[in-house]
């Protein structure tokens, strides 16, 4: 677990490091380009990860929650027709950059754990924020975005291990929303 970390660290830094000399200039734009470069790492990172731990099956549930994320947002882009803040297009509703980012850090919580997860819903989140912060997005299209990515993740991913007493997922019925618990022993 620990080449994991390393590489996904490795992955995030470089990403981070590149963005910083794409765009000096302009912080709403240098903000914007670093989570844009934030959103393919996040992938990137779990790609990575399955591959440097020979987790086949990992991979191919990764690849069905990016599958099912992208294809679904691509749908609801083009149905919805929401224009964006800066007025640019109409595929504003819900965020690509979101679902994928929240995809890749309920992929790598889910499959790795929460030692993993955590870093990875930060910049899943960092990512989400840039897009609202750069005028691309309002908060609901990241919300819905970041909703649909946990739940695409959620739906295809087993943990890798299961070696872990607790278990929590998201739930929501008609009259409630919140987390599922389970504890073995």
């Amino acid at each position: 677990m620990n080449r994991l970390l390393l590489l996904c660290l490795t992955v995030l830094l470089f990403s981070s490091l590149s963005a910083q000399t794409i765009e000096v200039s302009g912080s709403r734009k240098t903000v914007r380009t670093t989570g844009d470069v934030f959103a393919v790492a996040i992938p990137a990172a779990c790609l990575v990860s399955t591959v440097a731990l020979q987790d086949w099956d990992g991979l191919k549930q990764g690849a069905l929650a990016g599958i099912s994320t992208v294809g679904t947002a691509f749908i609801l882009k083009e149905l919805i027709n929401k224009e964006r803040p800066d007025k640019s297009d109409n595929n504003s509703f819900p965020s690509m950059h979101a679902a994928v980012s929240f995809t890749g850090a309920a992929f790598i919580q889910k499959r790795y754990g929460w030692k993993w997860g955590i870093p990875a819903y930060a910049a899943a989140s960092f990512v989400g924020w840039s897009r609202v912060y750069g005028k691309k997005h309002d908060w609901w299209d990241v919300a819905a975005g970041a909703a649909l990515g946990v739940a695409s993740a959620y739906v295809f991913t087993k943990p890798f291990a299961e070696k872990y007493n607790l278990s929590i997922a998201p739930a929501a019925g008609k009259e409630h929303i919140g987390f599922y618990a389970s504890l073995r022993f």
